[in-house]
């Protein structure tokens, strides 16, 4: 009799210590540890074993119950908040409820003659219930690097990168033909100076200084409304990607701030591995053989030990995957943001050139209608040198831009590689 009180306290107390990590037994809740302490009581179990089946002796209850108490609570809270550990705590409670149940059938008429059935559906529940933990986690990390919007984003990325080195290409073309309109300018100008330091004076003594203008006039603006029409594509692609990239570090943000997933699994981990202790304690506890007993109770311990970290190592693998996605977003947009703003000022030089050679263009009209050579072509020399300025300080910058592109694929490039 005194055996059969032992173990329905024993199922008592491992039901009570097990459904209190559980939101959704709150029955189950109101059964304290005080009452079980009445209950053991009048059943007249001895305090040594009450307390051993209960973690230990009084101050190392209070203590263990201390240190219990948060990851209880947190394992409530998830319940209520996650519906994956909501379905992971009915799963859990299923295979527990069956365990625990077989154990009581078994042990119900005599203590000892615990089944081998009963070892063998113990092993299986634990098993099941670590591989329900493995399960969530490596929901959580799958295809952490193969993900539909990464992949989109990275290709996206390359695709307007290569886009921004064809626009440096047209850039080059627009350079090519303003340098050509700088020459035709100097050659107007020496041609000038030649032309006046003839002794012959006559009506056709500038013709050739009116012809290198006329060539300039009719060579125009060199850049074309392709040109434009190229640059203002890509800004604007350039613009919508960094908006996309800011968009998702903001997710990845978000994810690694929150402790929500590891609050998760934590109290996933912490309600697997608590149960199966339990349950293994009953097991050593109803069979009461040394070297059965023994071997459960280190089976218990697999699930804190190795597990523990092997599951902590797995945690570890996907907040580390998390930040490679970050550094490769991060990449992408810094290399997105410089390319952007090579573009603001090849713009500003695009425009103040335009402007220069707008007034040549001017000037060479003026001179070839008005008859005012001397006039234009003294203004032309004074222009010359910042139009050249202006020239050159655009070819600077489209090579820069070039350089930046290129150096900013290849740096995503590297990213992706390191972080497999």
């Amino acid at each position: 009799m005194r055996a059969s009180h032992s173990l329905l306290l024993l199922l008592l107390s491992t039901v009570y210590l097990f459904f209190s990590i559980s939101v959704s037994t709150s029955k189950f809740i109101s059964l304290s540890l005080n009452n079980l302490c009445f209950i053991s009581i009048n059943l007249h179990l001895p305090f040594p074993l009450f307390f051993a089946i209960t973690m230990g002796n009084h101050h190392t209850t209070k203590r263990t119950t201390e240190e219990l108490q948060p990851a209880v609570a947190a394992y409530e809270a998830a319940c209520r908040a996650d519906d994956d550990v909501r379905s992971f705590d009915k799963t859990l409670q299923a295979r527990a409820n069956q365990v625990l149940t077989t154990l009581a059938d078994d042990g119900g008429v005599e203590v000892r003659a615990l089944s081998f059935d009963s070892l063998k559906q113990v092993t299986e529940c634990l098993l099941e219930m670590n591989q329900e933990v493995v399960r969530v986690i490596l929901q959580c990390k799958k295809d952490i690097w193969k993900n539909q919007e990464l992949f989109e984003l990275v290709e996206d990325y390359f695709e307007n990168s290569l886009e921004t080195l064809d626009f440096c290409t047209a850039l080059e073309n627009c350079l090519k033909r303003a340098r050509d309109s700088q020459v035709m300018i100097l050659m107007a100008v020496r041609q000038f100076e030649e032309d006046e330091r003839e002794s012959q004076m006559g009506p056709n003594q500038f013709d050739k200084t009116l012809r290198e203008l006329r060539n300039f006039k009719a060579s125009g603006d060199p850049f074309t409304d392709e040109f434009f029409r190229i640059f203002h594509s890509v800004y604007k692609h350039q613009t919508a990607m960094l908006e996309k990239l800011q968009q998702k570090k903001n997710k990845l943000d978000k994810k690694l701030k929150s402790i929500s997933t590891w609050r998760k699994l934590s109290c996933m981990m912490f309600a697997a591995t608590f149960a199966a202790v339990l349950i293994c304690s009953v097991v050593a506890t109803v069979i009461m053989a040394p070297p059965v007993a023994a071997a459960l109770s280190a089976a218990s311990s697999i699930p804190l030990g190795s597990m523990g970290k092997w599951i902590d190592s797995l945690w570890k693998s996907y907040e580390n995957a998390v930040k490679g996605q970050k550094e490769v977003i991060n990449s992408m947009q810094v290399g997105t943001y410089i390319a952007i703003k090579d573009m603001d000022n090849i713009r500003i030089l695009v425009e103040k050139l335009e402007i220069e050679i707008e007034g040549m263009l001017e000037k060479a009209d003026f001179a070839i209608k008005e008859d005012a050579l001397k006039f234009v072509v003294e203004e032309m020399k004074k222009k010359l040198e910042v139009f050249m300025k202006s020239v050159e300080d655009l070819g600077v910058q489209a090579d820069l831009c070039s350089r930046d592109i290129t150096r900013a694929r290849t740096l995503v490039l590297q990213r992706i590689i390191k972080h497999p």
